[in-house]
Protein backbone atom coordinates (compact mmCIF):
# COMPACT_ATOMS: atom_id res chain seq x y z
CA UNK A 1 0.00 0.00 0.00
CA UNK A 2 2.93 2.59 0.54
CA UNK A 3 4.87 2.06 -2.68
CA UNK A 4 1.22 2.57 -4.31
CA UNK A 5 1.49 6.20 -2.44
CA UNK A 6 4.79 6.78 -2.91
CA UNK A 7 4.22 6.36 -6.47
CA UNK A 8 1.20 8.68 -6.52
CA UNK A 9 3.29 11.82 -5.07
CA UNK A 10 5.97 11.29 -6.88
CA UNK A 11 3.74 11.58 -10.45
CA UNK A 12 2.18 14.15 -8.58
CA UNK A 13 4.88 16.21 -7.43
CA UNK A 14 6.33 16.44 -11.32
CA UNK A 15 2.82 17.28 -12.54
CA UNK A 16 3.06 19.71 -10.11
CA UNK A 17 6.53 21.24 -11.31
CA UNK A 18 5.53 21.21 -14.84
CA UNK A 19 2.84 23.93 -13.65
CA UNK A 20 3.47 27.60 -14.98
CA UNK A 21 3.32 29.33 -11.56
CA UNK A 22 4.29 28.39 -8.19
CA UNK A 23 0.97 28.93 -6.78
CA UNK A 24 -0.89 26.27 -9.54
CA UNK A 25 2.35 23.65 -8.91
CA UNK A 26 0.89 23.78 -5.40
CA UNK A 27 -2.86 23.50 -6.33
CA UNK A 28 -2.46 20.79 -8.40
CA UNK A 29 0.29 18.58 -5.76
CA UNK A 30 -2.60 19.13 -3.04
CA UNK A 31 -5.23 18.57 -5.11
CA UNK A 32 -4.37 15.81 -7.50
CA UNK A 33 -1.27 14.14 -4.91
CA UNK A 34 -2.07 14.43 -1.20
CA UNK A 35 -5.66 14.94 -0.62
CA UNK A 36 -6.29 11.60 -2.87
CA UNK A 37 -3.67 9.75 -1.16
CA UNK A 38 -4.51 10.71 2.16
CA UNK A 39 -8.13 9.09 1.46
CA UNK A 40 -6.45 6.31 -0.07
CA UNK A 41 -4.17 5.75 3.13
CA UNK A 42 -7.29 6.39 5.26
CA UNK A 43 -9.38 4.03 3.76
CA UNK A 44 -6.60 1.52 3.31
CA UNK A 45 -6.00 1.44 6.96
CA UNK A 46 -9.72 0.89 7.91
CA UNK A 47 -9.53 -2.67 9.09
CA UNK A 48 -6.10 -2.15 11.04
CA UNK A 49 -7.89 0.60 13.02
CA UNK A 50 -10.99 -1.15 13.50
CA UNK A 51 -8.62 -4.17 14.77
CA UNK A 52 -6.86 -2.14 16.79
CA UNK A 53 -10.20 -0.70 18.72
CA UNK A 54 -11.31 -4.30 19.23
CA UNK A 55 -8.23 -5.22 20.80
CA UNK A 56 -8.25 -2.55 22.85
CA UNK A 57 -11.27 -2.67 24.13
CA UNK A 58 -10.63 -6.43 25.14
CA UNK A 59 -7.96 -5.71 26.88
CA UNK A 60 -10.18 -2.88 28.83
CA UNK A 61 -13.02 -5.31 29.75
CA UNK A 62 -12.71 -5.95 33.56
CA UNK A 63 -13.01 -10.08 34.42
CA UNK A 64 -11.92 -11.35 31.18
CA UNK A 65 -7.92 -12.18 33.12
CA UNK A 66 -8.85 -15.28 33.70
CA UNK A 67 -10.26 -16.71 30.43
CA UNK A 68 -7.60 -15.31 28.57
CA UNK A 69 -5.13 -16.93 30.49
CA UNK A 70 -5.69 -20.00 31.87
CA UNK A 71 -2.58 -21.49 33.20
CA UNK A 72 -2.37 -18.76 35.34
CA UNK A 73 -5.07 -20.24 37.54
CA UNK A 74 -3.91 -23.24 37.74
Amino acid sequence: MYIIAIGWLYVAILAAATEGSLFRGVVTFLVWGLLPCALFMWLGGTRARRQRRRQLLADQRPGDDDRRHPEADQ
